[in-house]
């Protein structure tokens, strides 16, 4: 019998698991897990999203070369040098998952126009709720996990090592594995936003510049707490500063997404 802790405590407790025990998850654990993303609320019960549990280590050392932005050979020349590449937890963690809008089937059954911009964002959308829901149950279990969107720096390979067919794509991973307790890593919560920025009544209500400004000190101080010196606008700034995966269209269209 699976023990599972009450759902608002589990996700209030929420944070991002980097660094894992060896334990391996059972089978009756994974399959309520993947039971949970099954159940998930799907848009007009189209149900396009798929998972793809990857547990060949060739593959996942893949996987990690692709969240590195680094090609097999550079991966292994660093290596060689002794550099420290980040994550590791792709490889080290129990489960490695990985979550695909899915439209697939829906041509395999029917005449069926998904090229619109709209399908996109059911598949997205669908691909997101079914994540969540797993995420949720797999720590009322008491394990951790961490979201590896990083598998998009290079998507076309990462579609090449899945198989995925014509009207597939990966979106994200999701790591998954016990909580290493002593890790540092593994003990914070990043601050959120305050609900009165992120919640609006009727109408979107902006946010003032002190409020933003106070939670970008807050920010700062949780980095520094860590050693690091960073704070909420640098995170932005690097991220959308310049160009944002700039070859994600071309790829999407490839897959018979996004056209129109």
């Amino acid at each position: 019998m699976l023990n599972s802790q009450p759902t608002l405590q589990t996700l209030l407790n929420h944070r991002s698991v980097r660094k894992y025990t060896n334990e391996p998850i059972s089978d009756d654990m994974l399959n309520a897990i993947l039971e949970a993303g099954r159940a998930v609320s799907t848009s007009s019960y189209l149900q396009a999203a798929s998972v793809v549990r990857v547990r060949d280590k060739a593959k996942r050392t893949a996987f990690r070369q692709i969240s590195n932005n680094l090609s097999e050979d550079k991966y292994n020349e660093l290596l060689s040098q002794g550099k420290r590449l980040g994550h590791d937890y792709v490889e080290s963690c129990a489960e490695y998952l990985v979550f695909c809008m899915d439209a697939y089937r829906h041509h395999a059954l029917a005449d069926v126009n998904t090229d619109w911009t709209e399908v996109m964002l059911i598949g997205a959308i669908d691909s997101a709720l079914m994540a969540q829901n797993m995420l949720a149950a797999a720590e009322s279990f008491g394990l951790g996990g961490v979201y590896i969107g990083s598998l998009r720096n290079d998507i076309k390979r990462a579609s090449e090592l899945l198989s995925l067919p014509k009207h597939v794509v990966p979106l994200f991973g999701l790591c998954l594995g016990y909580p290493d307790q002593t890790a540092k890593i593994n003990q914070s919560q990043r601050p959120r936003l305050p609900l009165d920025v992120i919640v609006s009544t009727d109408t979107y209500k902006t946010p003032s510049d002190d409020v933003l400004s106070s939670y970008n000190d807050k920010v700062r101080d949780y980095y520094a707490e860590r050693g690091l010196e960073l704070d909420w606008v640098e995170q932005i700034a690097k991220t959308f500063g310049g160009e944002v995966r700039p070859f994600m269209l071309e790829y999407l269209q490839s897959q018979g997404f996004a056209k129109r």
